[in-house]
């Protein structure tokens, strides 16, 4: 019996231990991750559709509906044709949390026309973010925008009726 409740609260030792040292990161991992989504924007900002598609693993999903690396790949020459090379995206807030399959991502995004003088916001959100560790670095598994809902506009009071 005593054998028993050993290996039991040896497995159970065991268990907790693999996940929170899966749910870890390490400096490196943290360092690595952040250049990934430093990466991300620029190459995605300058047209670059293949380097894009490489920040995600091979099946990996941008808002679910670009599946896969040509999608990737294709979605990215539109986002580039569309905006004339003129957008710009800055991120700041990342929270990075360890888990046991990598990592979970969610930063703000903010999307600039740098075309316009004074260049103008075209959309505002948050990313929010799979990472995996791959043979070849960090990459995003799956990535989701969650556009800012623009507010509501404000109940005009009707006039007072005599």
């Amino acid at each position: 019996m005593k054998i028993l409740k050993l290996i039991a609260m040896t497995a159970v030792a065991l268990f907790a231990f693999a996940n929170a040292h899966a749910a870890n990161l390490t400096p490196q991992d943290m360092a690595e991750i952040q250049t990934l989504y430093a990466k991300y924007n620029q190459v995605l900002d300058a047209g670059k559709a293949e380097a894009w598609a490489d920040t995600f693993t091979a099946d990996g999903a941008f808002n679910k509906t670009n599946v896969g690396r040509d999608a990737l790949i294709a979605f990215a020459k539109g986002f580039y044709d569309q905006g004339g090379g003129k957008r710009r995206h800055w991120n700041t807030n990342l929270i990075l949390t360890g888990t046991s399959e990598g990592a979970d991502g969610s930063v703000y995004l903010m999307l600039w026309d740098v075309g316009n003088r004074p260049a103008t916001i075209i959309v505002t959100g948050i990313y929010e973010d799979k990472l995996v560790k791959t043979k070849d670095g960090w990459r995003f598994k799956t990535r989701l925008v969650n556009p800012d809902a623009p507010r509501a506009a404000a109940a005009t009071a009707a006039p007072a009726t005599k």
